[in-house]
């Protein structure tokens, strides 16, 4: 999700902000509020009902983990829906409704999109597919973002994911795959690396010590990866 998260601030010049940047209240308040009523309509209009209850995971790993890689296969093995608050955003955005325009605006002054209304995303994709089982892939990246789900939904996620990757083969793994300006990237992908230990590594830690957590070495081939993957899923009979 981190690339695909920097792919946002590309359609936004001023999208690269701090991460202790404060929304302004109203804008943030407006948002929030348009959400939560769409959200409430969209429950209202589902014609739908779930047989199982819905089964949750989050997917974790630093930039060049693989996590997206084997994502996919797990869809594709398993059937879950695949989920990225990044893509969510850029999607509302991409709409061109008000809520998009203000998410828009809200990046464009330099501020953080609210945990709330990124959680609000989520759960509004949760709530209006006829899947009982989703990846949360790169979410939450903080303990606030965790916090906010948390409360939000009411609810933890059923098991968390990480993908464990010594920090050598992920910048190695991101520079191949970006091809050139290597000086420019290796300085790049080392300050991805220390927001993620920042900010990330409480959240693995926490969810460590409430017995969710698996950790899997991501080194290797994608199918030598996924085969210690498909071990946890086929174990949990999802």
């Amino acid at each position: 999700m981190w690339r695909r998260v920097a792919r946002l601030s590309s359609l936004i010049r001023s999208s690269k902000a701090s991460l202790s940047n404060q929304i302004q209240p109203a804008n943030g308040l407006q948002i929030l509020e348009a959400f939560s009523t769409e959200i409430q309509k969209s429950a209202k209009g589902r014609n739908h009902h779930r047989e199982k209850p819905t089964f949750i995971t989050f997917v974790l790993g630093g930039p060049g983990s693989g996590k997206g890689t084997q994502c996919l296969k797990i869809v594709e093995t398993f059937g879950f829906t695949h989920l990225s608050a990044g893509d969510l955003l850029r999607k509302e955005i991409s709409s061109n409704s008000e809520n998009g325009a203000m998410i828009l605006e809200t990046i464009k002054e330099g501020n953080i999109v609210p945990s709330e209304l990124t959680v609000k995303l989520i759960q509004r994709e949760v709530e209006s597919s006829e899947n009982d089982k989703f990846l949360i892939d790169g979410f939450p990246r903080t303990e606030e973002n965790r916090r906010t789900y948390e409360r939000v939904v009411g609810a933890e996620p059923n098991i968390v994911l990480f993908f464990d990757c010594p920090e050598e083969e992920m910048v190695k793994r991101v520079l191949s795959r970006n091809q050139g300006r290597v000086d420019d990237n290796i300085d790049t992908v080392k300050k991805r690396l220390e927001v993620f230990n920042a900010l990330n590594l409480p959240v693995i830690n926490y969810y460590s010590e409430k017995g969710k957590l698996y950790k899997i070495p991501a080194v290797g081939t994608e199918d030598e990866i996924f085969t210690r993957v498909r071990k946890i899923f086929t174990s949990l009979e999802v």
